[in-house]
């Protein structure tokens, strides 16, 4: 793929009102699996999205640019849990994350919208950075912004402020889970008043 992402549409078709979430799930395969979770359950026709970054590796003595994920072990997956629990079953290195002092095993999960924005957002990208939770001090957090016109129009964000970037970069969150900084242009951005 091109873009610095995974996104698989496989064949199954969701109700609206049962898929209303993507679970957020882990992968614990080791890092060079010839199908990790991500492919396996693409292929079984789930909507899977793994948030990817460049990396220059070696193959065969040669260096190229590959994309790997962000986080090795981070997916999530758009499906209802009656039709995940029996592949989480029967493999051993697939599991939900669960929410930290949450009802016992509740699934963490995106709202589809919410998700789909963060998609979009990265989708449009031509090089996301992510980040997680606490890697964003204080002090990298400018000020809240609308984005109108564009690919991005409607999106709402937090500027990045970063020292000897160039570029106006919008904070795209999934709350208490990840970030990533897309590029935007400038003359879509509004600033939204506090």
């Amino acid at each position: 793929m091109s873009t610095p992402d995974v996104l698989s549409r496989g064949a199954i078709e969701h109700d609206n009102h049962e898929a209303d979430y993507w679970f957020v799930m882990r992968d614990l395969k080791r890092a060079n699996a010839k199908l990790p979770a991500y492919m396996m359950l693409g292929d079984m026709g789930f909507e899977v999205f793994v948030p990817m970054k460049w990396q220059l590796a070696i193959r065969r003595g040669k260096r190229i640019r590959e994309q790997v994920p962000f986080l090795r072990d981070l997916l999530f997956v758009h499906a209802t849990r009656d039709k995940l629990d029996p592949i989480v079953d029967k493999t051993d290195t697939l599991q939900y994350r669960y929410i930290r002092g949450g009802k016992y095993r509740d699934p963490m999960k995106v709202g589809n919208k919410e998700m789909e924005r963060f998609i979009q957002a990265v989708r449009w990208s031509e090089n996301p950075v992510y980040y997680l939770p606490d890697e964003i001090p204080a002090s990298m957090y400018g000020r809240k912004v609308c984005i109108i016109g564009g690919d991005l129009d409607g999106h709402e964000g937090t500027l990045l402020k970063v020292r000897g970037l160039h570029k106006k970069r919008i904070l795209v969150e999934l709350p208490h889970l990840l970030s990533a900084s897309v590029d935007l242009e400038p003359e879509f951005v509004r600033f939204v008043e506090e």
